[in-house]
């Protein structure tokens, strides 16, 4: 679970903090992160010595769904949820359509399922629609969960974990 604050790389050459902070020494040099989260967004980051699982979670060819917890700065219009919904126009091309579920007594926080994964990309689609995000939190990768989770807490996957990971990406278990 990466807290605000950390870089989701294996290292940094301004000597920044990174999520291989949280990791015992003596596995940091055989373990890579999945995916990005930005400096200021938390949740759930994946670690990984398996080169094949780690390139078809992210390459957006797997449609493999991550999904956020968002506050946004105002509460959107029905007209920028669906913008949302149908995919924005970005400065590196169109998004591919996000589900968007818009919480019914809480209209700034959001649930948004991408499947691709572009650099800021919550972040730059809810500006496209006028809006700035205050809270990013990534709760799961496909199939696992990000649960109970303590921020900075690190723990293995279960055999069933890697196994559902394995699964939705067509690797054999």
């Amino acid at each position: 679970n990466k807290p605000a604050g950390y870089l989701s790389t294996r290292e940094d050459d301004r000597e920044r903090r990174t999520v291989m902070d949280f990791v015992d020494p003596s596995l940091r040099s055989l373990l890579y992160p999945v995916g990005r989260l930005d400096f200021n967004s938390t949740g759930l980051i994946l670690l990984t010595n398996d080169g094949p699982l780690a390139f078809r979670l992210m390459h957006p060819s797997y449609h493999v769904p991550k999904t956020y917890l968002v506050t946004a700065s105002a509460p959107l219009k029905e007209a920028e949820v669906e913008a949302l919904r149908a995919g924005v126009e970005l400065e590196d091309g169109p998004t591919a359509p996000a589900e968007v579920t818009v919480h019914p007594t809480q209209p700034c926080w959001l649930t948004i399922v991408l499947r691709e994964g572009r650099k800021r990309q919550i972040r730059r689609m809810l500006h496209a629609v006028g809006h700035e995000v205050e809270k990013l939190h990534r709760v799961a990768l496909g199939p696992l969960s990000l649960g109970d989770l303590e921020p900075g807490q690190i723990r293995p996957l279960t055999a069933a974990e890697l196994n559902a990971l394995r699964a939705a990406v067509d690797l054999e278990s």
